[in-house]
């Protein structure tokens, strides 16, 4: 899972962003977006630390390789997350929430890493690469590449998928304890049958999206 890592190295980047995101399709809660820098890359060679936990895509991780492999990746790795919520989905649509995310923990990750490194960001801009999951492009001041289905195809974007998966279910679970009758810690707002009968039965909660089908003729009633 490191083809496009190494390509992207070839071409002359030396800091690697894996960038994802958790939570397009919900009918409730935020958006999440993860990016990521496993490490870093000599002029002479391309290298990433080993893992002792398994960096995959996030969706064929269970639950607890999942937290485990969250609190290595924060432990060894430099990430930031984004966070943008309902009310911003609501307002911008999805798609221009999902990037605003992404943008966002990119922001946070560079900035992070400057301080670490103690450069400027003009001074490494044109080091980095964004690996980033799907069709995304051109939306961010750096070398961007869009792999569909790169969570399964680069490491980078796996542990990016994992730090935004991990952040949205930690999320979705505190507000489960907010509002117990959707049962959000099973399905994290996603459209299951359960969810769909308690928004009929109860209608929808502060935190659902209004603009997603089929809230969009609701009222919020909690």
């Amino acid at each position: 899972m490191l083809s496009w890592e190494k390509k992207a190295f070839l071409k002359g980047a030396s800091i690697i962003v894996g960038l994802d995101e958790a939570g397009r399709g919900p009918l409730a809660g935020p958006v999440v977006a993860g990016a990521v820098i496993l490490g870093l890359s000599s002029s002479k060679r391309f290298r990433i630390q080993r893992y002792k936990e398994r960096i995959d895509d996030s969706k064929k991780l269970r639950p607890l390789e999942r937290e485990r492999a969250f609190k290595e990746i924060s432990s060894r790795a430099v990430f930031g997350i984004g966070i943008k919520d309902h009310k911003y989905i609501d307002r911008v649509n999805i798609h221009m929430a999902t990037l605003a995310a992404m943008k966002q923990a990119v922001k946070k990750l560079i900035s992070k890493f400057c301080r670490l490194a103690n450069k400027k960001e003009i001074d490494i801009q044109k080091d980095i690469c964004v690996l980033v999951d799907g069709v995304f492009g051109g939306f961010l001041p750096y070398k961007t590449i869009p792999i569909i289905k790169g969570d399964s195809k680069s490491f980078s974007i796996a542990a990016a998928s994992i730090m935004a998966k991990v952040t949205r279910d930690a999320i979705m679970n505190q507000y489960d304890k907010k509002y117990p009758l959707y049962g959000f810690s099973k399905h994290k707002g996603y459209g299951t049958e359960f969810h769909l009968k308690a928004i009929k039965r109860y209608g929808p909660c502060s935190i659902h999206r209004k603009s997603f089908a089929p809230l969009k003729n609701d009222i919020c009633k909690n």
